[in-house]
């Protein structure tokens, strides 16, 4: 979000508790995050589960995390389930969508937001933001991909790099995560996020 949109969303929600969102960010904390959804489409994807890790500095506070699940939404079907093992049963006492993004807006506030391919899941987020609260989320994101790549490109210039959650994982030796699970993907994602901040980058070993 520009800075423009900011001001303007400031006055809008002038009068509101939401306002406080739209001040400058706050980086003491970053919020690992990751959506399971129906579809790959993000103008489209529903949501079926979100999950939140914070980050305070080298350390993921893995106790503090938020995992929501949400009812099971119309167009969960047959492909969706196969990719989540998520069922219309499991999602039976899952929380209305309004209910996951008023918490999940209090949780993550005004922090950036960490994550692998982060932006899709920022903009399904942005969707239902605005469907129910007037407007999209205002928090920066860091895509730990770009991270990784610009690192790697000052080791290997003009060098093809895999870049996948997993090929990342195995070069940073990172625990390999369990995919489509949205609170593991956070954590594998922190775990990238503060070895690429903190620590330093690993030759690549031949495969």
């Amino acid at each position: 979000m520009n800075w423009l949109s900011r001001q303007w969303y400031r006055y809008r929600l002038r009068t509101s508790s939401y306002r406080a969102l739209f001040l400058p960010s706050d980086r003491s904390t970053v919020i690992s995050l990751d959506c399971e959804t129906t579809s790959l489409d993000p103008e489209r994807a529903e949501l079926v589960t979100i999950a939140a890790t914070p980050i305070q500095g080298n350390r993921i506070l893995t106790s503090q995390a938020l995992t929501l699940t949400l009812v099971a939404p119309k167009s969960l079907n047959a492909g969706s389930v196969r990719i989540h093992q998520l069922r219309h049963q499991d999602l039976e006492q899952g929380v209305s969508a309004e209910q996951a993004m008023t918490t999940l807006i209090a949780f993550i506030h005004n922090h950036p937001l960490v994550g692998y391919h982060i932006r899709y899941d920022k903009t399904i987020l942005d969707r239902y933001a605005r469907r129910f609260l007037g407007f999209p989320l205002p928090n920066p994101v860091i895509e730990v991909s770009d991270i990784y790549q610009r690192q790697l490109e000052r080791l290997l210039p003009n060098a093809y790099h895999d870049i996948s959650m997993e090929a990342i994982s195995r070069h940073l030796d990172l625990p390999l995560p369990a995919r489509h699970d949205a609170l593991d993907d956070t954590i594998a994602a922190a775990l990238i996020y503060v070895r690429l901040q903190y620590g330093d980058m690993p030759m690549l070993r031949s495969q």
